[in-house]
């Protein structure tokens, strides 16, 4: 390994919200790493948990969530390279008269066990996006990141943090 723990694991908390109600918002989180010592944060685990969209007869609602390591113009999926993970809570109700059915589609969980990691961030920061469709009111949802401090090497940083600004 090109990185050196040098903390033990913390939890990092986050709030993500609409600033309007199906309006795309992303927020930037300050991880205040020390880019003269080559830190980078290593993340273990992860969950996302987006509010539930509204239930309204005959319109399919949904509120999406994102966590990524650089800036985006639109939540992502865990097929982008600079996602860490995704998720989305959806009420499918366009053809009935009542409110729907409701699907959440996770891509969150890591494999326990099985990977030392799941993403580092080598810059300062992360971020979170979030957008709902067809809801009345705005959305918002929580952002739980677990990982641990590290420095790596300086090669090993210059490609991490070359790796997350192309990845934008």
């Amino acid at each position: 390994m090109s990185f050196k723990k040098t903390s033990s694991v913390v939890t990092i908390s986050v709030d993500a919200a609409e600033t309007a109600a199906n309006t795309f918002t992303q927020t930037e989180h300050d991880l205040q790493l020390s880019p003269l010592d080559n830190e980078v944060f290593v993340v273990v685990a992860l969950d996302a948990s987006p509010a539930p969209p509204d239930a309204i007869a005959a319109v399919d609602t949904s509120t999406s969530l994102s966590i990524s390591t650089t800036s985006r113009t639109s939540v992502g999926n865990i097929g982008d390279n600079n996602v860490l993970g995704a998720s989305e809570s959806a009420i499918r109700a366009a053809g009935f008269v009542d409110g729907g059915v409701g699907f959440q589609q996770l891509a969150t969980e890591a494999p326990t066990g099985m990977v030392d990691y799941i993403g580092i961030i080598a810059t300062n920061n992360f971020f979170t996006q979030i957008e709902g469709a067809g809801n009345a009111a705005a959305k918002s949802g929580g952002v739980r990141l677990w990982g641990y401090r590290a420095r790596a090497d300086a090669a090993t940083y210059a490609a991490l943090v070359q790796s997350e600004v192309l990845s934008s």
